[in-house]
């Protein structure tokens, strides 16, 4: 008994909407501290420019909600959109933001998508499973996904804008049990989280070159 309330102690908990919510609020503040002429500059090692990212971040919010949505979800495919490039390299979406809105009206779609997501998760059933590349997964799932999405573009937009940006601790470790199985489980959870999905060095491990996420419901 003793050893399993230790092992119940060291457990992160589960991801949720709140962290979900706290993680777009802190990412549209730095970003709003973006140089208005810096929003065409390439996002850290991405192809994309920082708008386009935007973009895509808002469309994963878009895409993610939209699995939670149907009562009977289906487990083979995602919910048929179209999602298509306006320009040759750039992102596949459904979302895109008017242009002449300015980087004020990018992060307002960004942040309208990303209540729609935080909506979906506080409200659907724990027991909803949907369709993921990777992995059927429920409302903590698609929850953990959006961080993920959000902390990691926020650090590729950072390095492009030149910001600085570093997300709650507690948060990435508690993403990082829930879709990272697979990770180190004993050291920083933001520098961790960077070296799973690519985007940094971590002592004692190789660089990853490719990478994914579990988005199976654990327990």
């Amino acid at each position: 008994m003793r050893r399993e309330a230790e092992q119940d102690a060291a457990t992160p908990g589960p991801v949720t909407a709140d962290d979900l919510d706290q993680s777009i609020q802190l990412a549209l503040a730095t970003l709003r501290e973006a140089p208005e002429e810096a929003w065409h500059s390439k996002a850290g090692t991405l192809r994309w420019t920082c708008w386009e990212t935007v973009e895509h971040l808002s469309d994963d919010y878009f895409a993610y909600a939209a699995q939670l949505g149907p009562r009977d979800p289906s487990l083979d495919g995602p919910v048929p959109f179209i999602w298509e490039p306006r320009q040759t390299e750039g992102p596949w979406n459904a979302i895109h933001a008017d242009r002449d809105s300015g980087p004020e009206g990018l992060l307002q779609v960004l942040e309208a998508t990303g209540a729609m997501l935080t909506a979906m998760v506080r409200t659907a059933p724990p027991e909803l499973r949907s369709f993921h590349g990777f992995g059927v997964s429920d409302p903590e799932g698609f929850a953990a996904m959006g961080i993920v999405e959000t902390v990691v573009h926020t650090y590729d937009l950072a390095e492009g804008l030149g910001l600085k940006w570093t997300p709650p601790a507690e948060v990435c470790a508690r993403v990082l049990h829930r879709l990272f199985p697979d990770v180190p489980q004993d050291s920083d959870p933001w520098p961790t989280l960077l070296w799973a999905t690519g985007r940094g060095e971590l002592p004692g491990q190789e660089r990853r070159t490719s990478w994914r996420w579990y988005g199976k419901p654990r327990g």
